[in-house]
């Protein structure tokens, strides 16, 4: 019966080759979109699943109070890892991580690597499952000497990852450290990438300010003993951090977050949770939902179109004896063989876009089978094959083979219906993408596009490294970068620019609550660093070597001045850190962060020696300026790299997920509407054919071309027409709710929404169009000859 089932089906297929490659094209299409996605959200939700102790794994975090909110920072006190395993019975591990600069290692000072580095701290091998290949998993990193680096660095530096425990590496040309440990390099489904690891006991050397509880930075990661109910210790981390803070610490609120929940869950508003990726997740999960809708909406309404080519067989097979379970059966078993014939095609456009799919989402998934992979695939087909020919195996095999045999049977109001619903349904989820696309692209061309308070054009920007470190030597070479030719303006600038790169809630004012613990951001400014970014002065000056007593001046933004509600501020006195400072001008506001955040308050205060350094090229003399600029930077560091980047393409990563999402959704949403014509092209051919006989008696009879083509299209303009009624209150809804997640957004007008209903309507136009002339210009002797 099996066997039969399947020729019959088989030969189904074969017999109409439009209908089933119309069919074979939607449903492959659609299966590899959807495939496309599989793969990509379940990347997303395994990244930082790889700990062997996942569920134990937490983050310390803090909700902050400011005058205007709560704030949740992913910094703590350094010391706050060795206190909680200390004082904490249900803490097995923690550990203190600070991120840096990359740096440069080398085995003989000549050969030179750039390496992503960490600092961490005695425990951080315990709290995180990154594999010891070489040296003692108990003690990795001894004492402040020891560095531990991955087996991919290990290979760089030496060729070979055996043998090189106590080994000597040279840091930055300078300091020398012992290789003491080697580890497997972070699983690339890990957020956080690394090459090599130093003990936190450099930082508390560094700086005595980094043992402060009230100095906050790194981060903190805790284990948890087993069956402990992270609540519990939740509980007792406000006291905890009072206690270290001699009670002052009133505005921060300690809680554990899960750590593998972090990338997906890790934005918060005002002290709650907000989402985070997770939203794209959903929103692309919803796409391969869209999608697989309608191509299924597809074949059912071509396996209905078409209904009247087999209604004889239906009636024939009734009369011989067959019941209606049956004919279900054997429908369903030919949706599933076009189904699997689909998936086939669908695995196949997968494995050779891959490689582009990858580049575009920078991942590295892959297609290997794996028992998850074939049940989810196996699964898929199954479902669609399910859904796709539920409709017309039902419909079909409900006939009255006496009314069929007949030929009385009529199409009921119900399935035109029906048939109709489904179209109407299908090109509302088309015009939902349509209109997301074209926001999405508005916002991420608003963001790149809106004005930052300063000039990131043409800005190069590296860090200071080797001799540079000095103040004096600094100067010195900024000196020598400014009488290169191309170059207009050089300094160094103490922040990124492209987030939070450091605060304090150590601004005094008069009439400050003695409550309030806002945090202002700090910026240290070189001299000629206002002057080179293209930061314009709202009232007073910016740094300079003239005044003598810019050491205790300070520099504040717009915002800032606004929150200590100053009027005239120039020349009025604030503390910083206990000192008096001198305002001595106000800066414009500028963005700092990227526009998902709102403008905070900000102050410039004078760093001669600042750690990134930026020189402001005259466009269409780069080569020449960075030629110029290495040469010198050579004399003072031979040894050294010179490694750079432009400002604005540093600028352009913060959006990298924005852009992404952006590219990805125009080539799904292309992809869906393509499916939805491929279904209203095949329903056209068949309104055409059913309705060819009529067209013949009204040409002969004098009706127009263009009444003709009026006539056949009008009935599918209409449905599209609703789709867009119905489509665009959805669509509105769905991109607000998207761009409430901006603090800066692009004004959405009626013009996005009539575009979208305008391209849909060509696009439908366009679709039905050939084989709507096809059947007006046709001779009507043909149609007619058979009366």
């Amino acid at each position: 019966m099996l066997k039969n089932n399947i020729k019959i089906a088989w030969r189904s297929l074969k017999k109409d080759r439009q209908f089933t490659l119309l069919n074979l094209v939607g449903l492959s299409t659609g299966l590899a979109c959807v495939l496309f996605i599989y793969l990509w959200v379940s990347d997303e939700l395994s990244v930082d699943k790889f700990n062997k102790n996942d569920s134990r794994l937490y983050k310390y975090m803090e909700h902050r109070k400011k005058a205007d909110g709560i704030w949740t920072a992913h910094s703590s006190s350094l010391p706050t890892a060795e206190a909680l395993v200390a004082e904490m019975p249900e803490v097995e591990y923690a550990t203190a991580t600070s991120e840096a600069d990359d740096i440069s290692l080398s085995v003989d000072g000549t050969s030179e690597i750039q390496s992503a580095r960490r600092y961490v701290s005695k425990d951080f091998f315990h709290v995180f499952s990154y594999e010891i290949l070489q040296g003692n998993p108990q003690q990795v990193l001894p004492d402040k000497n020891a560095i531990a680096i991955s087996d991919e660095l290990a290979l760089k530096l030496f060729n070979t990852t055996e043998g090189v425990i106590g080994k000597t590496l040279i840091y930055q040309h300078d300091k020398k450290y012992t290789v003491s440990a080697v580890f497997r390099r972070p699983p690339v489904n890990a957020s956080e990438q690394f090459d090599c690891v130093l003990s936190t006991d450099i930082l508390k050397e560094q700086n005595s300010s980094n043992n402060s509880w009230f100095n906050t930075g790194p981060r903190t990661y805790v284990l948890l003993k087993p069956g402990t109910d992270p609540a519990r210790v939740d509980q007792k981390l406000p006291a905890f951090i009072m206690s270290k803070t001699n009670n002052e610490a009133k505005h921060r609120t300690p809680f554990l977050k899960r750590y593998s929940e972090l990338y997906l869950y890790g934005e918060y508003e005002n002290g709650v949770l907000k989402g985070g990726r997770i939203d794209y997740v959903r929103m692309f999960s919803l796409i391969a939902i869209f999608i697989l809708i309608i191509a299924c909406i597809n074949f059912m309404n071509l396996s209905t179109a078409k209904a009247a080519q087999r209604l004889k067989e239906v009636g024939v097979k009734k009369v011989m004896g067959a019941n209606r379970r049956s004919l279900i059966i054997q429908y369903l078993g030919q949706s599933m063989l076009m189904t699997f014939l689909a998936f086939l095609l669908a695995f196949a456009l997968v494995l050779i876009f891959l490689p582009s799919f990858n580049t575009i989402t920078d991942k590295q998934l892959t297609l290997v089978p794996n028992a998850r992979l074939i049940l989810s695939c196996l699964g898929i087909t199954l479902l669609t094959g399910l859904i796709a020919g539920s409709y017309p195996a039902f419909y079909l095999s409900g006939f009255n083979p006496a009314v069929i045999l007949k030929g009385k049977l009529r199409n009921s109001m119900g399935e035109v219906l029906v048939r109709k619903g489904l179209v109407v349904f299908q090109f509302s989820l088309s015009v939902i993408l349509i209109v997301s696309v074209l926001v999405v692209y508005k916002q991420i061309a608003y963001v790149q596009s809106r004005p930052l308070g300063y000039n990131k054009e043409n800005v190069l920007s590296f860090n200071k490294e080797g001799k540079l470190n000095n103040s004096d030597q600094l100067q010195s070479f900024l000196d020598e970068v400014r009488k290169v030719p191309g170059v207009v303006k050089a300094s160094s600038i103490g922040h990124t620019l492209t987030g939070h790169d450091g605060g304090t809630s150590g601004v005094v004012w008069t009439g400050k609550d003695p409550e309030d613990r806002t945090e202002f951001e700090n910026v240290g400014a070189n001299y000629d660093m206002i002057e080179t970014l293209g930061f314009e002065m709202k009232e007073g000056r910016s740094y300079s070597p003239e005044f003598g007593s810019d050491s205790n001046a300070i520099i504040f933004n717009e915002t800032a001045i606004k929150f200590m509600g100053m009027k005239d501020p120039l020349g009025k006195k604030v503390k910083l850190w206990g000192e008096d400072r001198t305002i001595i001008g106000v800066v414009k506001d500028f963005h700092y962060e990227s526009l998902h955040e709102p403008l905070k308050p900000v102050f410039l205060r004078l760093n001669t020696s600042s750690k990134r350094i930026v020189a402001r090229i005259t466009t269409g003399k780069e080569k020449e300026a960075i030629a110029g600029i290495e040469k010198i930077y050579k004399q003072f560091n031979p040894d050294f790299t010179f490694n750079y980047t432009f400002m604005d393409d540093t600028f352009q990563r913060m959006y990298t997920s924005e852009k992404r999402v952006s590219i990805l959704s125009r080539y799904f949403a292309g992809l869906a509407i393509l499916i939805s014509c491929l279904g209203l092209f095949g329903l056209a051919a068949f309104t055409a054919h059913r309705r060819q006989k009529e067209i013949g008696i009204r040409k002969v009879v004098g009706a127009t071309a263009n009444n003709l083509y009026l006539m056949l299209s009008k009935d599918f303009l209409k449905l599209v027409f609703i789709a867009i009624v119905i489509a665009l209150p959805v669509s509105w809804w769905a991109i607000s709710h998207w761009l409430q997640g901006f603090a800066y957004r692009t004004p959405v007008g009626p013009g996005i929404f009539l575009a979208a209903g305008i391209i849909t309507l060509l696009i439908t136009l366009l679709t039905i169009s050939y084989q709507t002339i096809r059947a007006v210009v046709a001779n009507p002797v043909h149609s007619l000859k058979a009366e």
